[in-house]
C-alpha cells in the first residue's frame, strides 16, 4: 500500500470502520492529532504517516484468525443431571456422539460419555441398575470452556486432554467442539 497522503487518512479510516481514537491508539498518536491531520490543520512527519499507513494496511488485510464459533456445533445436545443414564445413552446414540455436557439451567455441572459408562460396567456395576441411575450420580467433571471469539488454536491443545470443549458467550453455553469438529477447517465444502 505504501505511505498514504494526509488527505487520504479520513476516507481510508472510514472505509475500514475505525474511529479516530482507535486509529490514534494503534498508531501511537492522540485522537486530537488524527483529527488535525484529517482536517488539514496538521502536517504530520513522514514517520507518523508511515505508522498510520501501516495500521490502516493491517486493518484492511483479511484476518488470518479463525474463531471457535466457526467450527463449533450448535445448538448443543446436552443432558440434565436429573435425567437417567438410559436417556443419556439414547441421546448419544440418536445424535451419533460419544459425550454430552451436563447442564443445569444453562450452567455446565459435569459431563457424561460412553467411556464413563463402559468403565462402570467393566468394573462390575450392574448394567440394569446403572441405566436407572441419574446422570448426576455418575457424571465426570465439566468440559473445559472457551469464549466463542477465541482463536481455534487454543482448542487444539485442550482437545489433547479433553473429549470436548464447551463454547460460551457471556458465560452461557452456545456451542460445543469435539475432535471431529477440528477437521471442518481441513475439509472445504
Amino acid at each position: 500500500m505504501g505511505v498514504i497522503k494526509p488527505s487520504e487518512v479520513r476516507a481510508m479510516r472510514m472505509r475500514l470502520g475505525l474511529s479516530q481514537s482507535k486509529l490514534a491508539k494503534l498508531a501511537g498518536v492522540t485522537q486530537a492529532y488524527i483529527a488535525k491531520i484529517e482536517s488539514g490543520k496538521a502536517d504530520p512527519r513522514f514517520s507518523t504517516l508511515e505508522r498510520i499507513s501501516k495500521v490502516l494496511e493491517q486493518a484492511s488485510a483479511p484476518s488470518k484468525q479463525v474463531l471457535v464459533e466457526r467450527i463449533m456445533s450448535s445448538p448443543i445436545v446436552f443432558i440434565r443431571p436429573s435425567d437417567r443414564v438410559e436417556t443419556a445413552i439414547k441421546t448419544m446414540k440418536a445424535h451419533d456422539i460419544s459425550q454430552l455436557p451436563v447442564l443445569d439451567r444453562e450452567v455446565q455441572v459435569g459431563s457424561i460419555s460412553e467411556t464413563i459408562i463402559v468403565r462402570r460396567v467393566a468394573s462390575g456395576e450392574n448394567m440394569a441398575k446403572l441405566l436407572r441411575r441419574n446422570v448426576g450420580e455418575i457424571m465426570d467433571k465439566p468440559f473445559p470452556m472457551v469464549p466463542k471469539d477465541a482463536d481455534v488454536g487454543i482448542v487444539y491443545s485442550i482437545l489433547e486432554h479433553a473429549p470436548a470443549v464447551l463454547v460460551v458467550d457471556h458465560g452461557k453455553p452456545v456451542g460445543i467442539i469435539t475432535k471431529a469438529d477440528v477437521f471442518k477447517l481441513a475439509v472445504k465444502p
